[in-house]
């Protein structure tokens, strides 16, 4: 197997499967059209709590055949089947103008917050190659293998979405990736996008544990299109920490992404419930915690005397009981056998816990 890195940096933050959750505000088509409501949307997805603000660069005849599309029944469509246009014309409306970059990458500069994106397209990256830390691809292009080859060979880490697809597409991709990159996160994705509570039973979060047995401490993701962020803990228990979610400011507006996004309220709560997760997590080394070690002389049983006990006495269950607190040095109901049978060295008066030096 080729080799591949446990760590990468994405600007400030350590991509690593023992790091804090990393969040990506997919505002995709969410901008509507207009420059200004995705600029909006770059200061809203950072108040909400997100590391980055992505977006999607594509061209309509670049993505889609109009031809193809017209040729598919509606039962094949999926969520597309209930757009009012063509899949070409929404493409066209919704795409990310590359006009914009510059505006939106020195808005994501002063919101301090990474810009990111999907591109669909090689060229897509021209302009942008310097002003990101990580370069996203998206489910429907894991078997595009000449377009996998290319971007990876760019330099920056790859997320591979991993939504659609079966295992063995899935580390054909990532062997073309590793021929000339060794920094990617796996991501896993369902790629119904209907945003229907039935969507639940097919995520799939188990495959997490797959790709971590495959690719041992190689970084894992989640791109998630379900409802709330029930997905995204369990995601997170599994390994997962980068974490991407579409984002909107408002599921009821008309478009293709916002009412399967998360609000900035409801990404709020996700990422202040993924911390409080993360950090509950821990290492898996159980051991007395320094925020339990007054509750261990609290909690715990000493042994004590059940009555006074004189010097020389030979100490016999009957002499001794277990209560608490248990102060540092004492005794515990581990060390009865020890106890009984021994003669006390000095005077030892009802209620008193038993320490080592009190026995012999």
């Amino acid at each position: 197997m080729k080799n591949y890195d446990y760590n990468f940096k994405l600007d400030e933050y350590t991509v690593s499967v023992n790091s804090r959750p990393f969040f990506i505000a997919d505002i995709a088509a969410n901008h509507d059209g207009s420059l200004e409501r995705a600029k909006d949307l770059i200061y809203l997805a950072k108040e909400s709590g997100a590391d980055v603000a992505k977006f999607q660069h594509f061209k309509s005849k670049d993505i889609v055949s109009d031809i193809g599309f017209s040729k598919l029944s509606s039962e094949k469509m999926s969520h597309q089947a209930t757009w009012k246009k063509s899949v070409a014309e929404i493409y066209d409306d919704y795409h990310t103008k590359r006009e914009w970059n510059d505006e939106l990458i020195s808005t994501c500069i002063d919101a301090g917050i990474q810009f990111m994106t999907t591109p669909y397209d090689v060229s897509a990256m021209d302009s942008l190659l310097d002003h990101v830390h990580a370069i996203k691809i998206g489910s429907g292009d894991i078997t595009y293998k000449p377009f996998l080859a290319s971007i990876s060979k760019m330099g920056k880490p790859i997320l591979l979405a991993t939504g659609a697809s079966n295992v063995d597409e899935v580390m054909s991709a990532v062997d073309i990736i590793l021929e000339h990159n060794t920094r990617v996160c796996l991501m896993q994705c369902n790629t119904n996008y209907t945003g229907s509570l039935e969507n639940y039973k097919y995520v799939n979060l188990k495959v997490l544990k797959t790709f971590a047995n495959i690719y041992p401490n190689m970084p894992l993701g989640l791109s998630d299109h379900t409802p709330g962020h029930s997905v995204v803990l369990g995601a997170i228990a599994y390994g997962a920490n980068v974490i991407e979610k579409h984002f909107t400011d408002d599921n009821n507006r008309v478009g293709p992404d916002h009412h399967f996004a998360l609000n900035g309220k409801a990404w709020r709560a996700m990422v202040d419930a993924s911390m409080e997760l993360s950090y509950a997590l821990g290492d898996g080394i159980k051991r007395i915690e320094k925020n339990e070690k007054d509750t261990v002389v609290v909690q715990r049983r000493a042994i004590r005397a059940k009555a006074d006990i004189e010097i020389g006495q030979i100490i016999t269950e009957k002499d001794l009981e277990c209560l608490r607190p248990c102060p540092l040095g004492s005794l515990t109901p581990f060390d009865l056998e020890a106890v009984i049978g021994k003669a006390a060295r000095s005077n030892i008066r009802k209620g008193e816990d038993i320490k080592p030096s009190l026995i012999k």
